[in-house]
C-alpha cells in the first residue's frame, strides 16, 4: 500500500498517472485528486469494503506504478449501498470521473443539482482536460 499522508490529493494523482497516457482516464484522475484533497482516491487505497463491492482493489498496484481500476470502479457504481456514507456531492464526483472514462453514465442534471461551484469549476477543468488534453 502506498505512503500518503504527507501528499496532498494533487501529488496522489500525479502519483498514479505515470504510466497513464489515456486523456480521459488522466483528467479523471486528477479531477478525483483535485476534489477534497483527494478524497476518493484515499478512500479507494484504505476502504476494504468499498474494493469488495467492487470485486478488486480499486488502485490497481499490478503493474510498474497504481493507478486507478476503472472497470473496478464501474462495477462499483452499479452496486447498491456502496455510497450511503457519503453526500450527494462526495458521489457526484467519481461518478462523473468514472463517466468519463466510459465505466459508467452519469445524469448531468443530478450532478449539476448536487455540486457547489468549486466543484463543478472542477468538473468542467476535468471535461475540458478530457476532451482537449493535458492542462491546456
Amino acid at each position: 500500500m502506498m505512503a500518503t499522508d504527507d501528499m496532498t490529493g494533487e501529488e496522489l494523482a500525479d502519483s498514479l498517472l505515470r504510466d497513464v497516457g489515456n486523456e480521459r482516464m488522466r483528467a479523471a484522475t486528477r479531477l478525483l485528486g483535485a476534489h477534497r484533497d483527494g478524497f476518493w482516491l484515499r478512500r479507494f487505497l484504505d476502504d476494504q469494503e468499498l474494493s469488495d463491492a467492487a470485486g478488486n482493489p480499486l488502485i490497481d498496484s499490478s503493474g510498474t506504478h497504481p493507478s486507478v481500476d476503472w472497470t473496478a470502479l464501474g462495477r462499483l457504481m452499479l452496486t447498491l449501498g456502496w455510497s450511503r456514507r457519503s453526500s450527494s456531492s462526495e458521489v457526484a464526483v467519481p461518478e462523473f470521473a468514472a463517466s468519463l472514462v466510459g465505466s459508467g453514465a452519469v445524469q448531468l442534471q443530478q450532478v449539476i443539482q448536487a455540486v457547489d461551484e468549486g466543484e463543478f469549476r472542477l468538473l468542467v477543468r476535468a471535461l475540458e482536460e478530457a476532451a482537449y488534453g493535458e492542462r491546456r
